[in-house]
C-alpha cells in the first residue's frame, strides 16, 4: 500500500511539472500569437481554459503535494504550492496582458517548484 501510494504520488509530482510547464509556454506563445499576429485570441485568452488549469492545478497539487505532507511532514512544497496557486488566481482576476502573464508565469513556475521540492522528499 505504501509504495503504491508514493508511485501515485510521484506521477502526480510529475504530471503537475508537466502541466505548469505546458501553462507557461500557453501564456507566452499565446500572448506571441495574439499580440504580434492577432490570431487565436478567442481560443487563446477564453477564460474557461484558465480556470480548468488553475482547477486542475489545484486538484493536481493537493493530492501530491498533500500526500507528501502527510508522508515528509515538510511544509515547503505546500507552502510553494499555495503561493503559486494563489498568483495563478490573480492572474485570472487581471486583464489579460502582461500583467497576466507576469502572475501566472510566477504562479506556474512556483507550483512546479514545489512538486520538483516535494519529489525530492519521496524517500
Amino acid at each position: 500500500m505504501r509504495q503504491a501510494l508514493l508511485s501515485i504520488r510521484h506521477r502526480m509530482d510529475g504530471f503537475g511539472v508537466l502541466l505548469s510547464g505546458l501553462c507557461a509556454v500557453h501564456c507566452v506563445l499565446g500572448a506571441m500569437l495574439v499580440g504580434i499576429m492577432g490570431l487565436g485570441g478567442q481560443f487563446l485568452l477564453a477564460p474557461e481554459i484558465h480556470r480548468i488549469g488553475l482547477a486542475l492545478a489545484v486538484v493536481v497539487g493537493f493530492v501530491s503535494i498533500g500526500l507528501g505532507v502527510l508522508r515528509h511532514g515538510r511544509l515547503e512544497p505546500l507552502v510553494l504550492g499555495v503561493v503559486g496557486l494563489s498568483l495563478m488566481a490573480a492572474g485570472l482576476m487581471v486583464e489579460h496582458g502582461l500583467p497576466e502573464a507576469v502572475l501566472t508565469i510566477l504562479g506556474v513556475a512556483l507550483v512546479a517548484l514545489a512538486h520538483i521540492r516535494n519529489l525530492h522528499k519521496l524517500a
